[in-house]
């Protein structure tokens, strides 16, 4: 049976962060992946003000900032008669971590497995996924997983990491129940082409209100990432109503941009968001934590569910890192990084909450369609206002710095 002091569920950025550190601390790390690449759409490609100082920390950022990606600066309300009001500012804050990168997030991931892979003592298997854990006692001392031909095998380890998303097979196996809260809406994104004459802001979000009705867009390089936002349940409902209806919604909600709904070539164009808003109560047992989405599903609201993750993810590596070399983790170590993080979780689940109600849901019952009128007052009228959001959105209320066990000199160029 393999061995390792840290087995994590789950590639994603929570997962390969917390890998990349502990193997910078000299801890045997695995970190298992379900699939056989990092290639997946609409995943959360953004990369938050925090994340980019900490891959500095890190002594990553020239290789970072040499990835293809654009820079998202402000996000922007439409507001008829007066034109698109500046919400937050990005910009605004004291660089150079006064923007979010966006980036598809295979290529973040990639470069964090090429970092990880760097050390001795880190190894990603692909194609494992993990299904069940393994007990003795009562303590948590490993998994068992399943590889993509079939094979099945088991890991024991010190100390399990579940942080294999909204859905974790391992939380549930562990007998944690998360707390669900309402959500009113869903999102369905889809692609729309960016033409080489459209000028403007490379990176940027803008909102479209219609009715009851509501779109977003993300100005990417070559692309618009377009996001629908629809009432929970409705996704039988929009695809009943067959592509052409879908085109017309688009063309209604962006009329500039109704000359190129014929590339939403079918309704499987569209990846649908179940939205969910929900947190662990506890997100530990003996010999195992939950990180990421599986402790905390976040609403797209705000875009802050990846920086959350990856900042678990460090807040975990700095207590937990001295009890793996050790070959022992205790539940005060597992209790502290709930501890640490259960503030912001709750600071951003709250506001995410607040958004809903003040935003979604008398959009989608018509009480108030459009956008809320109390913060575009601010953003107009209060200056310093302009500044809490984007400061919330790109650093979140407790950013993390890298353990110094895991910094490292920036390698300098050779002349």
């Amino acid at each position: 049976m393999e061995r390792t002091g840290c087995v994590v569920a789950g590639g994603g950025p929570a997962g390969m962060m917390l890998g990349l550190l502990l193997a910078r601390a000299g801890v045997e790390v695995t970190v298992l992946e379900k699939h056989g690449d990092f290639l997946r759409d609409f995943r959360g490609d953004t990369v938050h003000a925090a994340t980019i100082r900490l891959i500095d920390e890190l002594g990553l950022g020239g290789a970072f900032r040499e990835l293809p990606q654009s820079r998202l600066r402000n996000v922007a309300f439409p507001v008829p008669g007066v034109g698109l009001v500046t919400l937050g500012d990005f910009a605004a804050l004291r660089p150079p971590y006064n923007y979010i990168a966006m980036m598809p997030q295979w290529d973040f991931l990639n470069f964090l497995a090429r970092a990880a892979a760097e050390e001795p003592t880190f190894t990603l298997l692909m194609e494992h996924t993990a299904t069940s854990l393994m007990f003795d006692g009562g303590r948590v001392t490993g998994l068992r997983y399943r590889t993509r031909a079939g094979t099945e095998g088991a890991i024991r380890a010190d100390l399990v990491v579940a942080a294999d998303g909204r859905h974790s097979a391992l939380r549930q196996a562990a007998g944690l129940v998360p707390k669900e809260f309402p959500v009113p809406f869903d999102t369905w994104w889809f692609k729309l082409p960016r033409y080489s004459r459209e000028e403007g802001e490379i990176a940027g979000i803008v909102p479209a209100f219609k009715g009851t009705e509501a779109m977003i867009a993300l100005f990417r390089d070559d692309y618009y990432q377009m996001g629908y936002l629809g009432p929970k349940g409705a996704n039988a409902r929009i695809r009943s109503e067959g592509v052409e209806r879908f085109r017309e919604r688009v063309a209604m909600l962006r009329p500039d941009l109704a000359d190129r709904v014929d590339a939403i070539r079918s309704l499987d164009d569209l990846h649908w968001l179940d939205v969910r808003l929900n947190r662990l109560p506890r997100w530990y047992v003996d010999g195992m934590l939950c990180i990421g989405d599986a402790a905390h599903a976040m609403s797209p609201a705000g875009g802050v569910g990846i920086n959350l993750a990856i900042q678990d993810a460090v807040a975990a590596a700095a207590r937990l890192a001295p009890g793996l070399l050790r070959g022992q983790v205790s539940l005060q170590d597992l209790e502290g990084v709930q501890r640490r993080r259960r503030m912001p979780t709750v600071v951003v689940q709250t506001v995410q909450r607040i958004m809903h109600r003040a935003v979604f849901v008398p959009l989608f019952t018509g009480r108030r369609p459009g956008a809320p009128a109390f913060p575009l007052f601010m953003a107009r009228h209060v200056p310093a206002a302009r500044k809490v959001l984007p400061r919330m959105i790109a650093f979140g209320p407790r950013p993390e710095h890298a353990p110094g066990f895991a910094r490292r000199q920036e390698p300098r160029a050779v002349p």
